[in-house]
């Protein structure tokens, strides 16, 4: 007698019970974090707004800030640039939702939000609504085993890839090719994933050129899904642990980054600290 087959399927996320949220964006949730703006927006936000830029045919940029971009716009104008364009700032990081508590403002854990927070939901409304997905970045073999494994789980998504290594210059032959190839293939979103500064300065640079898309960058989100990564489970991200995890496996490149780096903000976050507590003792005082 045959044995029945066992196929993994992936499960249906509209079943789980949803928290709610709001559908329409408000200015108060735009707030100023270590001198840049961010906005407190949870991953389910990040997804409304997505749909409806898509459904508008809108021309719209998805940035996010971690203490990394936070130290690299102090003196990078290709960061400063990039940030000025963004319609939307996620919070990518759990210590930095910390520090807005302690500032007074209304943080919470559920404005963390990054590319890992939202894939599901983002590849559930993708395949749903046949979005053409694209993305730039990463080594050559990458991007053709994430989209492999992506088409598997979601049929209904059109996705193209093209790898990191090009010259960006504006100007190049590389840089002319890949724009005929994003304006050929008119995505409904682009990820770009070539790394801090390189992928912020490129998008800065080539924005105006772009056809009307959404636009986010997203790191090492197809390092994920190609499995050539290994993505920290996501309680350490709610807890604000994530970062420790990512230097344990990776201490020659991230030390820099999660341990000097930070340092340099320290000034910043003292005057806004102290501000924050002055602004509260007057208030007592009324």
């Amino acid at each position: 007698m045959a044995q029945p087959t066992l196929t993994q399927t992936t499960p249906d996320r509209r079943a789980a019970v949803r928290r709610p949220y709001r559908r329409r964006r408000r200015p108060e949730e735009r707030v100023r974090l270590l001198g840049e703006a961010v906005d407190l927006v949870r991953p389910e936000e990040v997804l409304h707004h997505v749909q409806a830029a898509v459904a508008e045919g809108r021309k719209t940029l998805i940035a996010n800030h971690n203490l990394h971009s936070l130290h690299l716009i102090q003196t990078q104008a290709e960061m400063r640039a990039f940030y000025d364009r963004a319609d939307l700032i996620q919070v990518d990081s759990t210590p930095l939702i910390w520090f807005l508590r302690a500032l007074g403002l209304p943080g919470r854990g559920f404005h963390r939000s990054t590319y890992l927070d939202w894939r599901d939901h983002f590849w559930s409304v993708a395949d749903r609504q046949g979005w053409r997905v694209m993305s730039i970045g990463g080594a050559p073999a990458v991007g053709p085993e994430a989209a492999r494994r992506l088409a598997e789980r979601y049929p209904g998504a059109e996705i193209r890839t093209r790898h990191g290594f090009f010259d960006a210059r504006p100007g190049s032959s590389d840089n002319a090719d890949i724009l005929a190839d994003i304006r050929a293939f008119s995505p409904h979103i682009l990820f770009v994933g070539m790394g801090m500064p390189r992928q912020e300065s490129w998008i800065a640079t080539v924005f105006d050129d772009l056809p009307a898309c959404v636009v986010f960058s997203v790191g090492a989100a197809f390092d994920y899904e190609a499995g050539v990564q290994k993505s920290a489970p996501r309680w350490m991200g709610r807890v604000g642990l994530e970062w420790a995890y990512r230097l344990l496996h990776d201490p020659r490149r991230l030390f820099h980054r999660y341990c000097v780096e930070p340092w340099s903000l320290a000034p910043l976050a003292a005057r806004e600290l102290g501000a924050a507590f002055a602004l509260r003792r007057r208030r007592q005082a009324d």
